[in-house]
């Protein structure tokens, strides 16, 4: 494997319009996501892949060159086959769609998208994308990224179609989501919730058995598995973001010990916090 990458530690840094990266797995790598959401925008752009995408439209089966975009607090995740798999990640923020001459793209991208290019739009898309990431690595706050991501934008909402007929609406829009939105807001806005089900439940003014059907059902994983997979994902943000050692990692995620830490880390990701985070510092 070139570069361990998980999806969750990405966020952009303050002062960006966003971020761009490339991730690479070899046959039999692990990956590991679940479902989350993000306070910005997304697409990945596929280069390799096999597996499924699981989104407010539905799921679907993913194929190399696909592209899929998730706007800002819907849930999304990924399951993906054994073989080589590698793609861009482009994170940016909801007002680079405010401007002016993106206002048709802004209309398009209002929702989870899982998009299929034609074979000759192909790999002027791929160029384009190289050429962003190539720019962001120079300067991420220069005028040619802004405009390389914007070109990016405008090109995928143009030739793009969408890979699944017929369009839902968003689960950010559902009743079933807005119940659900004191609990959600915790996770949004803290590294570590620690509710139990029953506080969660009373927040949302639920009864717990029907909060946990309804949890479950968008994220597709039960209250306690989230909260800590939730867990996790931070302290592996924070061990590629922050100079913070383990023990004050453990501790700021509120973790029982050290110990129970890393050994929880090493179940999700197959690693120590240790590995990941020197991992995080190789280079493609």
């Amino acid at each position: 494997m070139n570069k361990s990458v998980y999806c969750e530690p990405f966020c952009i840094e303050k002062g960006r319009n966003f971020e761009v990266h490339h991730v690479k797995y070899d046959e039999r790598d692990p990956y590991h996501c679940f479902m989350h959401f993000h306070e910005v925008h997304e697409f990945i752009i596929f280069e390799k892949i096999e597996g499924q995408y699981f989104y407010s439209q539905g799921e679907s089966e993913l194929d190399d060159f696909d592209i899929v975009f998730t706007p800002a607090l819907e849930t999304h995740n990924f399951s993906c086959s054994d073989r080589e798999k590698s793609w861009f990640i482009v994170q940016f923020m909801p007002h680079v769609l405010g401007d002016e001459k993106m206002a048709k793209a802004n209309a398009f991208f209002q929702h989870g998208l899982h998009l299929r290019l034609p074979k000759s739009r192909i790999t002027e898309i791929q160029q384009q994308v190289h050429w962003l990431l190539e720019s962001y690595q120079q300067d991420p706050n220069s005028a040619r990224s802004l405009v390389l991501l914007q070109l990016l934008i405008l090109t995928i909402g143009e030739y793009a179609k969408p890979a699944l007929g017929g369009i839902n609406q968003p689960i950010t829009y559902s009743p079933l989501y807005e119940k659900m939105l004191p609990v959600i807001n915790q996770f949004r806005s803290q590294s570590a919730v620690e509710l139990s089900l029953i506080e969660a439940a009373n927040m949302c003014h639920l009864s717990p058995s029907h909060f946990s059907r309804m949890f479950k059902q968008i994220f597709r994983v039960n209250f306690s598995e989230y909260a800590l997979r939730h867990k996790l994902y931070s302290a592996a943000r924070l061990l590629s973001q922050s100079t913070l050692s383990i023990t004050q990692i453990s501790y700021e995620l509120n973790f029982s010990s050290p110990s129970h830490f890393i050994a929880q880390f090493k179940k999700q990701f197959s690693k120590t916090p240790r590995q990941f985070r020197a991992s995080m510092t190789n280079t493609e």
